[in-house]
């Protein structure tokens, strides 16, 4: 089993996307979307939501459940509920953007995160596509030397595209750690993408904090292996 995730949406479309889109890199994990009212109109039910909790709960058969939304009243419904829950102290809600925190949580949860590190994995991400000083995370001076760095050349066909970003990110939210690749923010899966890095192209990767030597093995080991893609 592993943690399971519920994305609530004012637009079932949204969410059914959303999960289609996270199933592609999490393949083993329980989505369950929950969007729009019960006459698919543009809006929240706290039926439809209690629903999809109590079937998350079930089929991740006690690894918990993580819920993900998209705009204010949709946490409001979240927060419902949570309360009425059969198992409240199991679901978490994670304070993250919708597609982005799902993705990285869902790799997380894939990768057999407990329930309470794929919800840090969602909210880690939470400022990712934000430049610095404006929200976003701080980057480190140039100049300061890395406690750990490599460097990687990608060797999958499709080079950085969003399975390859989603797990450097997913992976590197659970460690104690600074990471940026190539001068963008490891744990970004959008900046990891927007580095457009093709099949051959080489990944800087350079880390600060308790867990640097691990992360740059992490992503070292990611690159080396293609990222399963091979």
């Amino acid at each position: 089993m592993t943690v399971g995730i519920v994305v609530v949406s004012h637009s079932s479309k949204i969410a059914e996307g959303a999960v289609e889109l996270a199933a592609q890199m999490a393949p083993d994990v329980e989505l369950v979307a929950a969007g729009g009212t019960d006459d698919e109109r543009i809006g929240t039910s706290l039926e439809k939501v209690l629903a999809a909790v109590e079937q998350s709960l079930v089929d991740s058969g006690g690894d918990g459940v993580v819920v993900l939304t998209d705009l204010g009243s949709a946490v409001m419904t979240a927060e419902s509920a949570m309360e009425f829950a059969s198992d409240p102290d199991a679901v978490l809600l994670a304070d993250a953007p919708l597609v982005e925190g799902l993705v990285a949580a869902a790799v997380a949860a894939q990768g057999g995160a407990g329930v309470e590190d794929v919800c840090k994995a969602a909210e880690a991400v939470a400022f990712g596509g934000l430049p610095a000083g404006v929200g976003g995370p701080e980057i480190p001076d140039d100049k300061e030397e890395p406690d750990a760095s490599g460097d990687f050349e990608l060797i999958n066909p499709l080079g950085m595209h969003a399975r390859p970003a989603a797990k450097i990110a997913g992976g590197l939210s659970g460690l104690d750690v600074e990471v940026t690749v190539n001068g963008v923010d490891g744990m970004s899966i959008m900046a990891l993408m927007a580095l457009a890095a093709g099949k051959g192209s080489s990944l800087r990767v350079e880390a600060r904090g308790k867990d640097s030597l691990k992360a740059v093995e992490y992503v070292g080991r990611l690159v080396e292996e293609g990222f399963g893609e091979l």
